[in-house]
């Protein structure tokens, strides 16, 4: 009973100790940047609006800040928020596509600022990652997403999650990407074909063929992976 309790309380130790010390970092880039014209000004529009709505929601700590012509980043305020934070920037930040590297680690210094000239472990892990899903369109699947930490059963699990969850992602069409954009504004379905001009069944039928139940049910499973792991 003693050695039971012991173990109890290092691993409630080590899980505060880990969140107090850790940060999640998200790192982007802009998929077939260089055929885009218009780059500079589509991403700098959307990302400020992004940041605007994800500093209300408390989903960043700091606004969104272009690193390269076509990279972008920032620091997690909640991790629990990540999966939704995710969807909601590939719903945003349209019509480009992302490739995201999320790194939970230290970080060196103060958080501050602009985010662009900070560093440690957080952004390190989260620059691994983005490189390592920017090959994986000559693999055999192609993934959007990917996780890195020093917690390897973490990674596993949600880099499995999202390989499958990009996959249908990378098949919704535009139709569908603007009738889930209307229905997450929204909440309602009634409320979003009138917003769009459509039928409720006209509706109900591109969120379904865009895979957006199984998107939200991948979001509820993220949170609780990243809850037992991090929270």
């Amino acid at each position: 009973m003693l050695l039971y309790r012991i173990v109890q309380v290092c691993i409630i130790v080590r899980k505060r100790t880990m969140k107090t010390n850790c940060y999640a970092v998200l790192i982007a880039d802009v998929i077939e940047s260089s055929a885009r014209g218009d780059l500079r000004r589509l991403l700098g529009g959307r990302l400020a609006a992004a940041t605007r709505a994800h500093r209300k929601a408390e989903f960043i700590r700091l606004p969104y800040a272009i690193t390269a012509g076509d990279e972008f980043q920032t620091i997690i305020s909640e991790y629990t928020r990540i999966p939704e934070l995710i969807i909601d920037l590939r719903t945003r930040l349209r019509p480009l596509r992302l490739r995201m590297g999320i790194g939970f680690g230290r970080i060196a210094g103060r958080v501050q600022s602009p985010v662009n000239r900070m560093g440690g472990e957080a952004f390190q892990f989260a620059r691994e990652a983005l490189e390592r899903i920017k090959g994986s369109a000559g693999n055999k699947f192609e993934a959007l997403t990917a996780f890195e930490s020093r917690d390897k059963a973490f990674d596993a699990t949600a880099n499995l999650i999202y390989a499958l969850h990009d996959t249908l992602v990378l098949r919704i069409t535009e139709r569908q990407w603007e009738t889930i954009e209307a229905f997450r504004v929204t909440r309602g379905l009634e409320d979003a074909a009138e917003a769009l001009g459509l039928d409720n069944s006209t509706v109900s039928r591109n969120l379904k063929r865009g895979y957006f139940w199984q998107m939200q049910e991948t979001i509820a499973g993220m949170k609780i992976v990243i809850e037992e792991h991090f929270g």
